[in-house]
């Protein structure tokens, strides 16, 4: 419903400033923008070590349950039935560790990454702002996001930010 009101919002503007004077529309994918960036090979490096260094932790903490179990297993027969609860209960301690830690690790990923890519993104906004000013661009829609549903003839104004940028 929201879409709806936005694209009529969006069509009324257009209409209004069509009547104006010129309308000129532009196009970007900014996915494809975004992937191009030299900035986001660096952030996706930085983004790969710390997952490493989470999964390192969590193999560490895997082969300790790993461990733990098989002794549990191995010895199950030998022990008396306190030390096989408390062992039980080490393990299943241990494993809701695990569990907590997976689910810890992918939230401060999601987190890493969306602080590394903040930046750029602003960085790709403002090319695609300054881009549309100098060229006299009304409107940029972004084909990237697939909220277009309708677009006109327009310009692709990508190379025209890649040069803004001094992307090759």
């Amino acid at each position: 419903m929201k879409k709806i009101f936005a694209i009529i919002a969006l069509a009324g503007a257009l209409l209004n400033v069509q009547a104006q004077g010129k309308l000129k529309i532009g196009h970007i994918n900014s996915n494809d923008l975004l992937m191009i960036m030299p900035e986001r090979a660096a952030a996706e490096k930085t983004l790969q070590q710390e997952a490493q260094k989470l999964e390192e932790q969590l193999k560490v903490m895997t082969t300790e349950y790993q461990n733990k179990v098989a002794d549990f297993q191995a010895n199950a027969a030998t022990m008396s039935e306190l030390i096989k609860q408390t062992k039980a209960q080490e393990i299943g301690d241990l494993e809701k560790r695990i569990q907590e830690f997976q689910a810890s690790a992918q939230e401060t990923l999601q987190k890493k990454e969306q602080e590394l890519l903040e930046p750029i993104i602003e960085k790709a906004r403002k090319a695609i702002e300054e881009v549309a000013k100098e060229h006299g661009y009304t409107y940029i829609l972004d084909t990237g996001t697939g909220a277009v549903l309708y677009q006109p003839e327009s310009d692709d104004i990508l190379p025209l930010v890649k040069q803004k940028l001094g992307i090759q």
